[in-house]
């Protein structure tokens, strides 16, 4: 097992932390850090249960999953964990990170433009602030949330990666970015 693990709900947000490593770069295995999709944060305590002997177990999550989680790391109090919270979720980062017009500008380079304007145009999203509705946007179609995970972080300035992101892997040790270099909270 390695010594370090980074454990993320699901599979964009695992794609996401992988392409922000090659972005670095960074050698998450030679770092000796799993990062694990969970699947959803309710597979935390089946995690933490498999852990024999990591030296730290990072979480990353969901502010809106933050009661499940804290009730479940009480449980695992042997375990040496840190949490590290997105708010609202790392799609709504990303976003906020980029803003809405890169954000965008990635979805008419990835061929999504029609897509975009076909939901936009849905009486439900027609007065809905944009950044809302992209959330539901990278959400709609199976594999798209990890799709736009990989471009969304391809598309980052490197001194803007969300907080969450880069304290996440500074914790496990595997960044150079040291905390408080984020200008993003």
């Amino acid at each position: 097992m390695p010594r370090r693990l980074l454990l993320v709900e699901g599979e964009s947000d695992e794609v996401a932390v992988r392409a922000l490593a090659r972005r670095r770069p960074t050698d998450l295995a030679g770092a000796g850090v799993a990062v694990v999709a969970m699947g959803g944060v309710t597979n935390l305590g089946r995690h933490l249960d498999s852990v024999d002997d990591a030296e730290l177990v990072a979480v990353l999550h969901d502010v809106r999953e933050s009661p499940y989680v804290e009730r479940t790391l009480a449980r695992h109090q042997a375990i040496p964990t840190a949490r590290f919270v997105c708010d609202l979720d790392l799609e709504d980062e990303l976003i906020r990170s980029l803003g809405v017009p890169r954000v965008l500008e990635v979805i008419e380079s990835a061929g999504d433009l029609g897509a975009w304007r076909t939901l936009t145009r849905q009486p439900f999203h027609r007065d809905r602030p944009e950044d809302q509705v992209l959330r539901r946007f990278l959400g709609t179609t199976s594999g798209r949330k990890a799709r736009y995970a990989r471009l969304l972080v391809g598309a980052l300035d490197l001194d803007r990666v969300p907080r969450p992101l880069v304290d996440a892997l500074t914790a496990v040790g595997a960044s150079s970015l040291s905390p408080g270099e984020s200008p993003l909270s």
